[in-house]
């Protein structure tokens, strides 16, 4: 195992990749996801940028003057600028990548490859190292070769198809198809660290982008293949439940309810609604009724929750002991009590930024940096160009 310890990783308690080197030739958001949350676990991760930094910089510039992709994305590693297609600059990533534990890719179909850095000339130079190639759809038939989006991949995989309302399809606005590829690659990597550990040797993995987002959508294709599949699009409800979804309070505010039971079907309609005779209704008295007659049901409860504030209605279900959830906006989450956020370094100044979802209760929070384009470059040319 090829171990880098860094001098400005340490700290009293080590976290789990702590003097593992990772070597990213990234944009965009899959692959910086992956290496991103490796960071996060203590990996010293070198990403290589050309000159104009990764196109993700330039998506915005809400964080102070800076991307607000790039802040999330990025933390926690060196920014490293080459032109791979020189000579020289190519042979310093060849250095670095001899004492690499990881080489993650995620550039257009072929283009590493090209450059002399595909996956397989990898790993018969270096054994133990572990590839990883993120793609659009795979790198065989006809879709190998595609550009690759989330917003495309999102239809490809038939996502917006059951997303939305009956009306109109909708796209789920987080980069979804990006992040379940991330995460699917940090997941194989730690893996193939294991496996490293037990046989001393390396991996070469693939991730799609189409990949991982189908196999979130299992469900649906199992449907398709071994049942009946209903291709429900019905908005902010649940297609098999009832009342399950969002409804309208006082002043606009949105609120969702989920039923599970009869017995809190029957505890909404005496405690919530004040309508006790509800619960025996022929056409809502059980969920099978509820989802026939969801228009008639929808329009008994709009009839009393858009007349009662929405932190009223929050009460009455939590005295009635039915869960609900709030329709926040972005502003609400910013205030939310759950929310955790860890500080965080930019050229520009400190920032907040959301914690890591998985923390290690005994490890302390991290301050890592966000690095400028660049901003390591000298450095690295000092530490792994050949003496």
């Amino acid at each position: 195992m090829c171990l880098v310890f860094q001098d400005h990783i340490k700290s009293e308690m080590s976290k789990p990749l702590d003097g593992i080197l990772v070597v990213a030739l990234e944009q965009a958001v899959a692959a910086p996801y992956c290496t991103s949350r490796l960071a996060d676990a203590g990996a010293r991760v070198i990403k290589i940028e050309r000159a104009e930094g990764d196109f993700a910089r330039q998506y915005d510039n809400q964080v102070m003057g800076q991307s607000a992709y790039f802040v999330w994305l990025n933390r926690g590693k060196e920014s490293l600028v080459l032109d791979i297609k020189k000579e020289r600059d190519a042979s310093l990533l060849e250095n670095i990548l001899s004492k690499a534990d990881v080489f993650v890719q995620n550039l257009a179909p072929g283009a590493a490859a090209r450059a002399g850095f595909g996956s397989e000339a990898l790993r018969k130079k270096h054994p133990k190292l572990i590839t990883v190639d993120i793609s659009g759809y795979g790198e065989d038939g006809e879709y190998a070769d595609m550009k690759a989006y989330d917003f495309l991949v999102q239809g490809e995989s038939g996502l917006i198809s059951v997303t939305g309302s009956p009306e109109v399809m909708g796209r789920v606005g987080a980069s979804v198809c990006d992040i379940a590829a991330g995460m699917y690659s940090k997941i194989a990597i730690l893996e193939a660290i294991i496996k490293r550990y037990k046989t001393g040797e390396g991996s070469t993995i693939k991730t799609s982008m189409f990949g991982g987002m189908v196999e979130w959508l299992s469900p649906w294709l199992l449907h398709q293949a071994y049942g009946e599949l209903s291709e429900q699009r019905i908005g902010l409800h649940h297609p098999a439940i009832a009342p399950y979804g969002a409804y309208e309070c006082a002043n606009g505010d949105l609120i969702l309810i989920a039923v599970q039971n009869q017995r809190e079907w029957r505890r909404l309609c005496d405690e919530v609604l004040k309508i006790p005779e509800l619960a025996d209704d022929s056409r809502v008295c059980d969920n099978v009724a509820r989802l026939a007659n969801r228009s008639f049901l929808d329009k008994k409860i709009m009839s009393v929750l858009s007349k009662i504030p929405r932190s009223e209605v929050k009460q009455l279900l939590n005295n009635a002991k039915i869960a609900f959830g709030a329709v926040n906006t972005i502003e609400d989450v910013s205030q939310h009590p759950a929310l955790r956020l860890v500080n965080t370094k930019t050229a520009e100044g400190e920032i907040q930024v959301m914690a890591p979802p998985a923390h290690t209760v005994e490890d302390e929070d991290r301050v890592l940096a966000v690095p400028s384009i660049g901003q390591h470059t000298d450095s690295i040319w000092a530490e792994f160009s050949e003496k």
